[in-house]
């Protein structure tokens, strides 16, 4: 790539390098006069010299137009712009500066800055688009008070909204009106943010703990008010829960949400004006499916949680991202399991962490929590920053339990309110409250890839003694090749024969479920043991590892009978599964029969039967790993080998389990859709049954029958993804009618591109090449683009792995045309690349050359530059 002509490479910032800004922003005021291809912004912006003789400010900037700049009032000369903004010399200690820019959000396709959402305008500053407003030290360490002032057209944008609270509004000439907003809080430039439309308003009202009322407003476009109620509940049930678990109160006077349909994010907890992807707020029965009421639940509690994690204490530096991340997952992950199933919301982080967080340590990207080397920020809004990092918060959690923890948050909280901080400033408000020694453990933050852990045990019968040996190693990965052993909290309990958990002792004295593993190697002995126990490890999924251990299947079929934790009886049935996953995929390999022994089929059926369990787990129980997870236990993938035993064994299941599935089936039928937990399990476990009889003989009647009674979109999807997996004849009928029905709601449609790009047809392709066509498609999109390219190129591995190359040639191409149009969303899809070293040397050419073809745009964006080179240089 360094042979590119007259392109200048994107250079690396490192966290070594962190300095403090020489100048600080104490406040700033600013004015949009807002124009669809020519908005006016000014800002007048209060700055502090922080380093004694420093005169020169550096300012950033982007696809700006600068009209004016004046310091104190004057006119100044002594300045440049340069390719990273703006250069201003020979100021004093202390000044008013005022900048007037120019912007086009029309234009503005990359959906970064301001930029316009349908028919109104819409920002998004996160990590550094402020720089397409103005120019500003848009870096995070610089908290200033905002005060705005927006000015628009007050027919076509009556509603002008931005961060803190309305102080002032009037009316102007040419029918035109203003608004003006004031946070008392000081924020980043990345948490700002202006919204201007015409909606509807659905307004409800919240007390908090100390008697403050706070007024609450969602913002949706115009006919969708019917879809902004549970949002509106999830909001209100994420207020009272952070004043309940956490303490934590809210602090303006209004807090408003704002749904918008071009959004390269899921939400952003911008101060008082969250702006939300659409398909974060908008759910009614006729809709929306039960994962999408889990999923808004989720995210608007996860904003919310930003207010304290993230809002009133952000971080100090981009490289610290995980700081509010890693910690407002775990807060928003303990708020779902709160108010729904603990085990099964567990059991879904997992899954993430096992599958593609997995996939992301080992890939060219693999990095810390807290990386050490940035060229894109935006390339590191992670799995591993957010979801690895809530691991960790949680491992913390688990070795000081939920008092010490608290007593960690509200120190941390007590120090650092109204600040800029550090991961390890966490770190040491933890350890400080608690008395906790977090020394060894701080190597999380620093340290990655992802451990594994083997255990062997040993048993003595006549001294009654039970040993645990574990190893831990962490395999080299991009750019750090020497590991250290980890702390890692390994929770555990031993069962005897009957299923009663036998008590951990040693010389008489208890021993706490959740050893610490700190050594590479390290043996645990527990004496006292009456009988060989069946130990359960790992639960809860402890530690962010690979577990090894030597299990027999009567083993596992215990676990899956006794196992006290509902997570550790999950985890036994996916070790039983993978144990015949991993031999049948060697035998279709050599050419074998594929075989399933009696023992997994009747260990599926004890869980189906029974009656004790939650439907919704249950449902979890049968859900088998997906193509991708099992791909990530290989260090080379044969991605025809694990479709085909994967397949058999899910045709398995459903032939031997026929009739168990056929009777619960039947038996959990609602007569009115509700989405109490209750309400959720039964259509969970239900369409779980129904998507293994699509694979019956009267797998057509009965996905037609669904398909055709359904009063809600839960059912009717799983009726639709179940003849859409197993091919029906009625697929085509479905599609069909779905699309006739929807084609106006492009939310809704997002529904029906995932599953054209999913569709496991030897024509996938061409299926998806044609849907594009599709009146409510659109590259431009986001969501639209995400749903159909990313479901086939990410998700329906055995079609876009195709031995012709067809799929990476198509991808190639839809990255060329994002690389200038939203080069974030094209950083996004280009991941099914990054793992090219994990396929046969026919692929791997095939992709590799791909990336080749990337490397040579002459304009490739900094955000593929990072990936593209990374995953040619591993």
């Amino acid at each position: 790539m360094a042979d590119q002509p007259n392109v200048a490479q994107p250079t690396a910032k490192y966290r070594a390098d962190y300095t403090a800004p020489d100048f600080t922003i104490t406040d700033i005021d600013l004015v949009f006069d807002l124009q669809d291809t020519a908005t006016r912004v000014v800002a007048v912006s209060q700055v502090k010299q922080q380093t004694q003789g420093v005169t020169s400010l550096e300012l950033d900037g982007d696809d700006l137009v600068l009209r004016r700049l004046e310091i104190n009032g004057e006119s100044w000369p002594h300045y440049e712009e340069t390719a990273e903004g703006l250069l201003i010399r020979q100021l004093p200690e202390a000044f008013e500066l005022t900048i007037e820019t120019e912007i086009n959000p029309e234009a503005n396709t990359a959906l970064e800055g301001l930029y316009k959402s349908g028919g109104g305008f819409c920002t998004q500053c996160e990590a550094e688009g402020f720089r397409r407003i103005t120019f500003y030290q848009d870096r995070p360490d610089v908290l200033a008070r905002f005060t705005t002032k927006v000015i628009a057209d007050k027919a076509k944008y009556p509603y002008l909204l931005s961060n803190g609270n309305k102080v002032a509004s009037g009316e102007l000439d040419n029918g035109r009106h203003w608004v003006q907003w004031q946070d008392p809080y000081p924020k980043p430039c990345y948490l700002f943010a202006l919204v201007a439309g015409d909606f509807d308003v659905l307004r409800d009202n919240y007390k908090t703990v100390s008697g403050r009322d706070v007024a609450l407003e969602i913002f949706v476009d115009k006919g969708n008010l019917d879809r902004a109620e549970h949002a509106m509940q999830s909001l209100i049930n994420s207020m009272k829960w952070d004043e309940e678990r956490f303490g934590l109160e809210y602090d303006l006077d209004i807090y408003m949400v704002v749904a918008v349909d071009f959004f390269n994010m899921g939400a952003m907890e911008n101060k008082g004006l969250n702006i939300f992807n659409s398909k974060y707020v908008l759910a009614n029965p006729a809709t929306a499916t039960d994962t999408d009421y889990l999923g808004i639940e989720a995210v608007i509690g996860h904003e919310y949680f930003h207010n304290w994690t993230g809002n009133r204490i952000t971080c100090r530096d981009w490289f610290q991202l995980s700081l509010k991340e890693g910690l407002t997952v775990f807060r928003d992950q303990e708020f779902s399991s709160d108010l729904g199933s603990r085990p099964v919301n567990r059991i879904n982080n997992v899954r993430v962490m096992r599958g593609p967080q997995f996939a992301e340590d080992r890939g060219p990207m693999s990095h810390p929590i807290r990386p050490e080397k940035v060229i894109e920020m935006n390339n590191f809004y992670t799995l591993t920053v957010y979801e690895k990092g809530s691991e960790v918060i949680r491992m913390m959690h688990t070795l000081l339990g939920e008092a010490g923890f608290q007593a960690g948050m509200k120190l941390y909280v007590e120090r650092h309110d109204g600040t800029a901080a550090t991961c390890d400033d966490f770190v040491l408000a933890m350890e400080e409250a608690s008395g906790v020694d977090l020394s060894q453990f701080r190597l999380w933050y620093s340290q990655s890839g992802t451990p594994l852990v083997k255990v062997s045990t040993e048993y003595d019968a006549d001294a009654k003694r039970y040993l645990v040996t574990v190893q831990q190693h962490t395999a080299p990965t991009a750019g750090q090749a020497d590991k250290q052993p980890l702390h890692i909290p390994f929770d555990i309990e031993l069962y005897d024969s009957k299923g009663q958990v036998i008590e951990l002792q040693r010389n008489g004295e208890k021993i706490h479920h959740v050893l610490n593993v700190t050594e590479s190697e390290q043996t645990f002995e527990f004496d006292q043991v009456h009988e060989q126990p069946v130990i359960s490890m790992l639960r809860e999924f402890s530690a962010p590892v690979v577990l090894e251990h030597d299990y027999s299947d009567q083993e596992l079929v215990f676990l899956m009978t006794h196992a006290r934790n509902e997570f550790a009886r999950w985890d036994a049935g996916q070790m039983l599964l993978a144990k015949y996953i991993r031999s049948n995929v060697a035998a279709v390999q050599a050419g074998e029969e594929v075989v399933f022994p009696e023992t997994v089929v009747d260990a599926f059926r004890g869980a189906l039967l029974d009656e004790k369990l939650d439907p919704a787990f249950i449902a979890e129980m049968l859900t088998l790993p997906s193509e991708n997870e099992v791909a990530g236990w290989y260090d080379l993938v044969d991605v025809d080998a694990i479709h085909a035993v994967l397949g058999q064994l899910e045709m398995l299941l459903a032939t031997e389990l026929e009739d168990e599935l056929t009777a619960i089936y039947h038996s959990l039928k609602q007569t009115s859709y509700s989405i109490e937990h209750g309400a959720i399990a039964k259509r969970a476990l239900r369409n779980r049954c129904l998507a293994y009889l699509a694979l019956t003989a009267q797998g057509e009647k009965l996905v037609s029958a669904q398909y055709e009674a359904a009063d809600n979109m839960t059912d009717t999807m799983a009726a639709m993804s179940a003849a859409n997996e197993a091919q029906l004849a009625c697929r085509e009928w479905q599609m069909a009618d779905f699309s006739d029905k929807w084609t106006h709601d492009g939310l809704v449609m997002d529904k029906w591109f995932i599953l054209q790009g999913k569709n496991p047809a030897a024509n996938a392709l061409d299926n998806v090449r044609e849907t594009m066509q599709h009146p409510a498609f659109s590259l431009k999109n986001p969501n639209r683009t995400r749903s159909l390219v990313a479901s086939f190129c990410a998700n329906n591995p055995v079609r876009f792995h195709a031995k012709d190359g067809s799929g990476y040639r198509f991808l190639t191409e839809i990255l060329t045309a994002l690389n200038t149009s939203n080069p974030q969303l094209a950083s996004r899809l280009i991941e099914p690349f990054l793992k090219y070293r994990l396929y046969d040397e026919e692929r791997q050419a095939l992709m590799r050359a791909e990336l080749e073809k990337l490397a040579g745009l002459d304009n490739l964006a900094r955000d593929l530059f990072e990936k593209v080179e990374k995953a040619l240089e591993q």
